[in-house]
């Protein structure tokens, strides 16, 4: 079986803030370096409904109201965050081997709350990442080019559409010598 290099992972959080938001919603694909899909999961976790009503407020979620209704809809048939964490740890096992390199836009970010709601998955991560956000800098500030995707704010569909970004900006990259 073909080893995935980069794992792609978007979360949907109550909030940015890793002390007081937590993760709800978590997408990751396992692909390799030419960016194919090898393998895809998603989850929930489940949050207590008051943390929810609490965190998720404010001019962003009012300009995101249906992703949302559709993540407070679906936290009740959500896992604990230690399930989700071990159904994570399966799939890098079964498509990943020692070296495990997280992909996504602004990563970071993820990978903050990786470090503190799942420690066991975060030790298994390498140092480096590949962010496509550096990327998406890059082509604005300086060939002027902008790659225009519909946020959904929705785990999946978000990482899916980071992929096709990263795929959007190597496609200017062609012809140049390996």
């Amino acid at each position: 079986m073909k080893r995935a290099k980069l794992l792609w992972i978007d979360l949907e959080m109550t909030g940015l803030d890793p002390e007081k938001d937590r993760i709800l919603e978590l997408a990751a694909i396992a692909t390799g370096w030419d960016l194919e899909s090898l393998a895809e999961m998603t989850a929930v976790v489940k949050v207590p409904e008051s943390l929810m009503k609490k965190r998720m407020v404010g001019e962003f979620w009012e300009k995101n109201a249906e992703s949302r209704d559709g993540l407070m809809a679906q936290n009740a048939n959500g896992e604990s965050t230690s399930g989700v964490e071990k159904e994570l740890l399966e799939f890098m096992d079964q498509y990943f081997g020692k070296e495990i390199i997280l992909a996504g836009n602004s990563i970071h970010q993820d990978r903050k709350f990786i470090d503190r709601e799942w420690p066991e998955v975060a030790k298994r991560l390498h140092y480096r990442m590949l962010d496509v956000s550096a990327w998406k800098v890059y082509f604005e500030g300086a060939k002027g080019k902008k790659f225009t995707k519909r946020e959904a704010h929705r785990a999946l569909y978000d990482i899916r559409g980071s992929i096709e970004e990263l795929k959007w900006y190597l496609s200017f990259m062609k012809g140049i010598s390996e």
